[in-house]
């Protein structure tokens, strides 16, 4: 792969062999941005379990404290008074058949979160091809299938993200912007980390977190020391 001069002169900043600190690994990725838009820092952990047994899965959701720097768009299904508190909450589409209607037959995809009251799993369902794929299928583990709908809007729109192993076992998530700052930075990321670590399984042996690469949208990969992690971590 073919990589800009920009690209190629962040990586000089990169020790390639070394594993890096938490926060010496954030403060650097400020450095190693290349493009002139406020960049996405993403975290990718690579964990010791096989995703094919529904033992070993990892999956859950968190919110981080100074959240994700991105506007988050909220669709929620309900109906009644748990709409009205979507509504409330600053749900940005509430709907119950005729969402269901709009996605299904105009393909309206404008959102980053779904929400859904139990009550509307049995409509909801019908949208699993639609919306799993996009990772937007409510989810009890994840907090989107709730009666509190206002209480999961208002986490979506602060900063709550979903955290779930890919097929090659491995977790992606953005944890804010560059414009963020190191402090910030380092505060999302071992909160993160930390509800990785309390969702370890129990049926896991060996290593737990294999790997951990934190980069920036445009940026290369910097190693964080997965040893560290663990160590600095604290699950209840």
């Amino acid at each position: 792969m073919k990589h800009g001069k920009k690209y190629i002169e962040s990586k000089k900043l990169i020790e390639k062999s070394k594993l890096y600190e938490i926060d010496e690994a954030l403060e650097l990725a400020t450095k190693t941005k290349t493009a002139k838009f406020d960049e996405t820092v993403e975290m990718h952990i690579r964990l010791g379990v096989d995703s094919r047994h529904a033992e070993q899965q990892v999956r859950g959701a968190v919110v981080l404290p100074n959240g994700t720097g991105k506007d988050v768009r909220v669709a929620v299904f309900a109906k009644g008074d748990a709409a009205k508190a979507a509504e409330d909450a600053g749900a940005d589409i509430v709907g119950a058949e005729d969402l269901v209607a709009k996605i299904q037959g105009e393909g309206f995809m404008d959102m980053d979160v779904c929400i859904a009251t139990p009550d509307m799993m049995g409509l909801v369902g019908r949208l699993g091809k639609l919306l799993g794929p996009r990772g937007l299928m409510p989810s009890p583990k994840a907090g989107t299938v709730t009666p509190d709908v206002g209480k999961a809007v208002k986490e979506a729109k602060a900063g709550k993200i979903e955290y779930r192993l890919d097929k090659t076992n491995i977790i992606h998530c953005p944890i804010g912007k560059v414009s963020f700052g190191g402090e910030k930075l380092i505060e999302n990321a071992n909160t993160l980390l930390e509800a990785v670590v309390k969702a370890k399984p129990a049926a896991t042996k060996g290593q737990y977190i294999r790997s951990c690469v934190i980069a920036t949208t445009m940026g290369p990969g910097i190693h964080i020391n997965p040893a560290k992690i663990v160590a600095t971590s604290k699950p209840e």
